[in-house]
């Protein structure tokens, strides 16, 4: 709990640095362009497919004639721009989470061990390549459990629990794996997964849960049409500020984790050849005299 609560104070100030700010500005460039250009593209069509199957909802209908019933009918405008946005949201969490594990996270893990572990040793258990293929293949695995779990969003309680559940597995998959592939290696990662993996992913569901506060924002978008364009990106951007404030959690819980591990280790070698020499003094004290061997 220490370490936990350490690591997540460290990453506060952390982000409070010009520097982080600065770096949160190239994926967000990089999102932005990326999010503007498909909305500019296929924004209309998305809004007209959607309003046409709510249409054709017989489900929907219903509810459309108990709303003006009840004198709330205006709602049905805005349903359509909801729909897309609340659709569309998973899939700009993911990009965001790797614009920022791509080309954030190395300089925030470099940072966090140039400030406080400037002694440790760079072993370098993890490449680029495996970053990319562990990276994609736990980016499908959540898609596919957001796929999965769509039709659950409907219940209340459930829409709140499950996608910062799957944002905080990618987030741990990612982040902690990125955090230790330039100092650890493949061994000492392997360990304090295992040791810590409980602490890590508490690490990726909390901040799951801070990713989802931009979603306000950016479903307000859909409410106030005229100021879409300049949420949206506020919204994307504290993606960004969360998800490299995640990825320092990570880097200084990692690192911090590793230093111990290897102080245990140091430690538990040095205890081993400590009591090698003592049973090798008592080896040689308790030997049988020979008297052949004096002179």
């Amino acid at each position: 709990m220490n370490l936990f609560l350490d690591s997540f104070w460290r990453a506060v100030v952390y982000c409070l640095r010009p520097r982080v700010i600065a770096l949160s500005f190239l994926p967000l460039l990089l999102t932005v362009g990326l999010a503007l250009g498909l909305g500019y593209l296929y924004w209309d069509a998305a809004l007209d497919a959607v309003r046409q199957a709510l249409e054709t909802s017989m489900l929907v209908n219903s509810v459309w004639a108990w709303l003006k019933n009840a004198g709330v009918g205006g709602l049905k405008m805005v349903l359509a721009p909801l729909v897309v946005v609340f659709a569309v949201t998973p899939v700009i969490v993911v990009l965001s989470l790797l614009a920022v594990a791509l080309l954030m996270t190395p300089a925030l893990t470099s940072l966090v061990a140039q400030r406080r572990f400037p002694g440790l040793e760079r072993k370098r258990g993890g490449s680029l390549v495996l970053s990319l293929l562990r990276s994609l293949g736990s980016t499908l695995m959540a898609l596919l459990a957001l796929l999965i779990s769509l039709p659950l969003w409907l219940l209340p309680p459930l829409i709140l629990l499950l996608p910062p559940l799957i944002w905080g597995w990618l987030a741990y998959r990612v982040m902690a794996f990125d955090a230790l592939a330039e100092h650890a290696s493949k061994e000492e990662r392997r360990e304090i997964f295992q040791r810590h993996r409980g602490w890590l992913l508490a690490i990726g569901v909390l901040t799951g849960y801070l990713g989802a506060a931009p979603s306000v924002i950016w479903a307000s978008g859909a409410w106030l049409a005229a100021a879409f364009v300049i949420l949206v990106p506020l919204a994307i951007w504290i993606y960004m500020l969360v998800f490299a404030f995640s990825s320092l959690w990570f880097a200084h819980y990692c690192l911090a984790a590793l230093q111990a591990l290897r102080v245990e280790q140091a430690l538990a070698q040095s205890q081993v050849v400590s009591t090698a020499m003592m049973l090798s003094g008592v080896d040689r004290l308790t030997l049988p005299h020979d008297p052949s061997n004096d002179t």
